[in-house]
């Protein structure tokens, strides 16, 4: 009897590039990327990422002003997962500390110069770690996945595309998850600042680990 092939894994590297910072690289891979995505065989991953590719049009300097005003001036459209339910607390700083700590165990520490909870770094976790830890984590901040997909297509954002197909790799939202996306529309993130480092209070880090 054959065995049934199991579906291929949702494209978390090809997605976690299209999220960077349109700098020269990443605008300069754009005729590479548009084969990358027409080569793919899920539609639910391809057909979004070509509508994204079809909107994400203009000069470098264009795309990377519109980068920055849709993601570095929005509280609702922020891509640092965490932030949905945490703001900056401390109990977001803890959180950012797993986070760190699950690259580490997975033998996959991520040097980026964003913090752990950023989508570009959480879905390239998801493409170099074993087969489901990505999904699982990305699953774990499926309410703010979905929250972020919602307030870009609000913004009529072309990365509005990118997010529908990171949902699209994920096992629909629960009753309870649904109820969190509610939750964090109408409240917002928690507005209490203490700030992140180390993330988290001393005795939550490691004897002589550093951030």
């Amino acid at each position: 009897m054959r065995r049934a092939r199991r579906p291929a894994s949702p494209p978390w590297a090809l997605l976690s590039f299209l999220l960077r910072y349109p700098d020269a690289r990443v605008v300069g891979e754009r005729d590479a990327l548009a084969a990358a995505v027409d080569a793919l065989e899920d539609p639910r991953c391809r057909e979004p990422l070509q509508r994204f590719l079809a909107g994400w049009r203009g000069t470098e300097q264009e795309l990377a002003a519109r980068y920055v005003e849709t993601f570095d001036l929005r509280r609702r459209a922020s891509l640092n997962l965490t932030y949905y339910a945490h703001g900056d607390t401390r109990e977001r700083g803890m959180a950012l500390l797993r986070l760190k700590k699950l690259y580490r165990a997975a033998g996959l520490p991520m040097e980026s110069s964003e913090l752990p909870d950023h989508l570009v770094v959480v879905l390239a976790f998801a493409a170099l770690a074993p087969h489901g830890h990505g999904e699982a984590l990305l699953a774990e901040h499926h309410p703010a996945l979905e929250l972020l997909r919602l307030s870009l297509h609000d913004l009529s954002s072309p990365y509005a595309h990118l997010l529908d197909a990171v949902v699209a790799g994920l096992a629909p939202l629960s009753v309870e998850g649904r109820a969190e996306v509610a939750r964090l529309a109408r409240e917002g993130p928690p507005e209490e600042a203490v700030g992140l480092e180390p993330y988290g209070p001393p005795e939550a880090m490691p004897e002589g680990a550093h951030a």
